[in-house]
């Protein structure tokens, strides 16, 4: 099999290297502003726990019957930075095979690790904003709570945002510089 370019070689190497700020950085955020709270209540999702205005969100909506937020919720905590580690090994074992397989796999890699984050991440929010507890003080009959995925939603007298956090928007990055390689390879055919 071909070998790929030196350009794309380190292309390839800058796109592992996004990586690595997964491990230091917020990947996900979700913001709730309402009257009683203009200057907003904001959660932080990094790769293994939760920052931010958890407990005031977790005070807010037990009273629509939401479960409380906790890392305990999370399973993906506990394997994420593990399997993150993985994926840079075996971007580094990729840079140096140098094979064009090695340049495309590694694209399908982060491509199905996006997909299934996004999938995760719905899901997640899917179950929180639908699976209400019956007693709680404040029923809305044929109401879920379903943050959006990405985007604004408007909740009760809530508006509720969710998205990429500074952590998500280097690794797309390092999609971007993958598909850039994918692209230079197809055009030095």
């Amino acid at each position: 099999m071909k070998s790929i370019s030196p350009s794309n070689r380190i292309l390839l190497l800058l796109a592992v290297l996004t990586l690595v700020p997964a491990y230091f950085t917020p990947l996900w955020q979700i913001s709730l502003w309402a009257p009683q709270y203009p200057e907003g209540l904001n959660m932080k999702i990094w790769i293994d726990h939760l920052s931010g205005n958890v407990d005031q969100i977790n005070g807010v909506n037990h009273y629509i019957g939401m479960r409380h937020i906790g890392v305990e919720m999370f399973p993906e905590f506990t394997y994420l930075k593990y399997f993150m580690g993985a994926m840079i090994g075996l971007g580094v074992a990729f840079f140096l095979i140098g094979k064009k397989w090695s340049l495309y796999s590694f694209l399908g890699l982060i491509t199905l690790f996006g997909i299934a984050i996004l999938i995760d991440m719905y899901r997640w929010g899917y179950e929180y904003g639908h699976e209400l507890d019956p007693k709680a003080a404040i029923k809305v009959e044929g109401m879920s709570y379903q943050p959006p995925l990405i985007g604004y939603k408007q909740l009760l007298n809530f508006l509720a945002y969710s998205g990429p956090d500074i952590g998500s928007w280097i690794l797309m990055g390092g999609a971007g510089l993958m598909i850039l390689a994918v692209f230079l390879d197809r055009k030095g055919k």
